[in-house]
């Protein structure tokens, strides 16, 4: 069975979260299906995509799964956005990132045990 996800996050103001997002995932969007859908690929056959719907933001709970979590929380906190919790689960670590809806975006992996 093939595997792949389209996950959605739903926003109050499009324009302010997207330039959110945007420091958070490191680039601009893969595409625009409209005016208030921005689209990132993060691999084959997985997207993240905010899209503007009031009565629906600020719920959403994801982890984006890296293999090497703490740079890239470090490369993130270069743009400008610094974790409000860090969760540790054994050799799991997940960084949470809240925007400004309230939305949880964890980057989170296995890590070594000096990080």
């Amino acid at each position: 069975m093939p595997v792949g996800i389209f996950a959605g996050i739903a926003v109050r103001d499009f324009a302010s979260a997207l330039e959110w997002y945007k420091r958070l995932l490191g680039s601009e969007p893969t595409f625009y299906p409209n005016d208030v859908e921005a689209v990132w690929q993060l691999a084959d056959d997985r997207y993240v995509y905010i899209i503007e719907d009031t009565g629906r933001a600020g719920g959403a709970v994801s982890m984006i799964w890296m293999d090497d979590p703490a740079s890239e929380v470090a490369r993130i906190a270069e743009r400008g956005l610094k974790p409000v919790d860090v969760e540790r689960h054994g050799s799991v670590c997940k960084w949470v990132f809240h925007d400004s809806d309230g939305n949880e975006t964890g980057i989170g992996g296995e890590v070594l045990p000096s990080e």
